[in-house]
């Protein structure tokens, strides 16, 4: 029974494939006889010999096979070609003649020629269908990862620092009358540092939305290299005054295309998570390296690294810090996670490692055109 029904699958597909085409292949199959028959009476009124004549007609069953849906356009144009092929170019000319020597051979040769090539390229469409739907949903389904992370990610860090915030204003209404000074300006600095968390937050949930999601690029422009790296510092410099960047110009002035907003929001995070994660007072090192085909941005700590178990998904809003529940400035899951969103429409990479002494983000984006830098 199994075997009756996929044989009666197959000869369903194999129907379908033969009825399967619509007025628009009819159209290229007329259209394709129509010029194969003008270029097949040229030459012949050229070379006043017939002999290749059958070549152009299997040439055009190759292309109606291939452009045209189904098996039908190929088999009528096999047979509408022996019949062109007898009337206007075999004598008596003019007349149809069945019972010429080789015509049967020729009829059944063109057909097999048609068959085959329209199986053929029937196939080849099919596969590329399968191929394209496959693409698709592993696209889609590669989305729907990357929302579940950052949703992840954004429950976890909106939490805690919300929590820091009831925290420390509950207290403070609370044993308002029993705090001195300076215990109230702490609270409240840790209450403006919470809200300074979470407004980074938000900032990068807006630099999402500015991919689009169809197509997950950007708008590019040439931009400096270095004026993209000091903007960068410069914006985290008035969010965190005390932060120490030693920041290393490259000596080239390159221009790349990027989207320059977006570029400093991943600067801006990889050196955030630098000073609040590495656990060190040396200066958080930023710089470019010029390549011939790519720029790479490098984001180097001194600090305590990073768990070797936590590299291969620290960019998947995965990534939370053992203490990010309980440290001060949260964990790093979303930052990061937004970053690989960032660089990845940029059509470039990143990547995370310990350099014995500490930890390096690194991201390279490619440098275009000549005609593009120009």
């Amino acid at each position: 029974m199994k075997k009756d029904g996929g044989w009666q699958k197959l000869k369903g597909e194999i129907t379908d494939e033969i009825y399967k085409f619509t007025w628009k292949d009819v159209l290229i199959t007329l259209g394709i006889l129509l010029t194969a028959t003008i270029v097949a009476l040229v030459y012949y009124r050229i070379s006043a010999s017939n002999i290749n004549v059958i070549m152009f007609y299997t040439l055009a069953l190759l292309f109606i096979s291939r452009l045209t849906s189904g098996y039908l356009p190929g088999i009528a144009a096999a047979m509408i070609s022996v019949v062109c092929v007898n009337f206007l170019f075999t004598y008596p000319y003019g007349q149809i003649n069945f019972i010429l020597e080789g015509y049967p051979v020729t009829f059944i040769c063109m057909l097999v020629v048609s068959v085959l090539t329209s199986a053929s390229a029937s196939h080849m469409k099919r596969q590329s269908r399968i191929l394209a739907d496959r693409e698709k949903k592993l696209a889609e389904a590669e989305k729907e990862k990357m929302r579940a992370n950052l949703l992840r990610a954004v429950s976890h860090d909106l939490r805690t620092p919300l929590t820091g915030i009831i925290g420390a204003s509950s207290s403070y209404l609370e044993n308002e009358a029993r705090l001195d000074t300076d215990e109230k300006r702490t609270m409240v600095r840790h209450i403006r540092e919470d809200a300074n968390w979470l407004l980074n937050m938000v900032e990068n949930l807006l630099t999402v939305t500015r991919i689009r999601d169809d197509s997950a690029s950007v708008n590019k422009s040439l931009e400096p290299v270095e004026e993209v790296m000091a903007e960068a510092v410069y914006r985290l410099k008035k969010r965190i005054p005390d932060a120490q960047i030693k920041v290393l110009l490259p000596e080239e002035f390159v221009m790349i295309p990027m989207d320059a907003t977006l570029i400093e929001q991943v600067l801006i995070n990889l050196m955030e998570n630098a000073i609040f994660h590495a656990g060190s007072t040396e200066p958080v090192e930023c710089r470019a390296e010029i390549g011939r085909d790519e720029v790479t941005f490098l984001v180097t700590d001194q600090g305590v690294g990073i768990p070797e178990e936590k590299l291969a998904t620290i960019f998947d809003g995965t990534g939370q810090t053992e203490n990010s529940s309980s440290d001060g400035h949260k964990g790093m899951g979303i930052g990061l996670s937004i970053c690989k969103t960032i660089i990845t429409a940029h059509g470039g990479s990143i990547r995370a490692c310990n350099h014995g002494h500490g930890a390096q983000f690194s991201f390279t984006l490619p440098r275009g055109s000549e005609d593009e830098e120009q």
